[in-house]
């Protein structure tokens, strides 16, 4: 997911600001959350989320529900998001 962040103006307050959603993330959904890009600006982050589950469907919608989380925070824009989805075929 990329976001957007509102009244930040340094790397430390963008830290503070993306540790407590990568946080909750892994608190309520059991996923594995980190900051995966834009580590060098200090407005923008890239918040990257796994889950592994046998059910597609179930991935789908955690993954959906994470992305409503972030989508919900007030301090963030979510500028977009991708999915993709990798089975026991893929490379």
């Amino acid at each position: 997911m990329d976001v957007l962040l509102g009244d930040v103006h340094s790397l430390k307050q963008k830290r503070s600001a993306v540790r407590p959603v990568i946080a909750e993330l892994r608190r309520r959904f059991e996923v594995s959350a980190a900051e995966a890009g834009h580590l060098d600006l200090h407005r923008r982050a890239l918040i990257g989320v796994a889950v592994a589950a046998a059910d597609a469907g179930h991935v789908r919608d955690i993954m959906d529900a994470c992305e409503r989380l972030v989508a919900g925070r007030p301090e963030l824009e979510l500028l977009s998001a991708r999915h993709r989805l990798l089975g026991p075929d893929d490379d």
